[in-house]
């Protein structure tokens, strides 16, 4: 991942420029994150919190979230602009969270870059972490096989939703609730999934 964290640090400043206020994300999406992260008894971790806004966004309804992430670029913004929230660098390789011990994890287009053999490892440690009925929730780019695409930062993946959430079924988590969104202006598909840990 250090490909990865080089090249969104090259970039920070315009990411954070185009995406790092809650309010240019998709009043659906944002209603899909609140709803099953925002009332969660223990702490939800965003997991490629980027600038920190959807972290604030659930803290200000009322969830103990905390974000992390691999961008040092990026956790000094979100430092800044969000000074009573909790930003650490951090990988989500190897998370510094104790066995069933987080009540939500929020992967928000952070999993896209991650080749697909790595990704089952990651989802594990997403539940090695995550407490019985606690809740994740990931959004995906998606399309009709696992392939990259030119994304505008750094190589990334798209997948069928069908199959996405059959990874996550592998790693004990149970789908809940999906949102699908076909292309809309210079967005692509994008689908968002909500598994409760099995």
């Amino acid at each position: 991942m250090d490909g990865v964290r080089q090249a969104y640090a090259s970039v920070a400043e315009l990411y954070i420029e185009t995406f790092g206020t809650a309010q240019q994300v998709h009043a659906d999406d944002l209603a899909f994150i609140a709803r099953h992260l925002s009332g969660r008894s223990g702490v939800v971790l965003d997991l490629g919190c980027g600038p920190g806004h959807i972290t604030d966004y659930l803290r200000s309804l009322g969830a103990d979230a905390r974000g992390v992430d691999m961008v040092p670029e990026f956790i000094a913004h979100a430092r800044a602009a969000h000074p009573g929230g909790d930003y650490q660098l951090g990988s989500m390789e190897n998370l510094a969270a104790a066995n069933d011990s987080i009540a939500g994890i929020l992967a928000w287009g952070s999993l896209i870059h991650l080749a697909p053999q790595d990704l089952d490892g990651v989802l594990a440690e997403f539940r090695r972490v995550t407490a019985p009925a606690g809740m994740l929730v990931v959004a995906v780019f998606v399309g009709d096989e696992v392939a990259t695409f030119d994304h505008k930062v750094v190589t990334a993946y798209r997948w069928p939703v069908d199959e996405f959430s059959k990874r996550l079924a592998q790693a004990g988590f149970t789908e809940v609730e999906r949102l699908s969104r076909p292309s809309e202006g210079p967005f692509r598909p994008h689908a968002a999934i909500a598994a409760v840990a099995s």
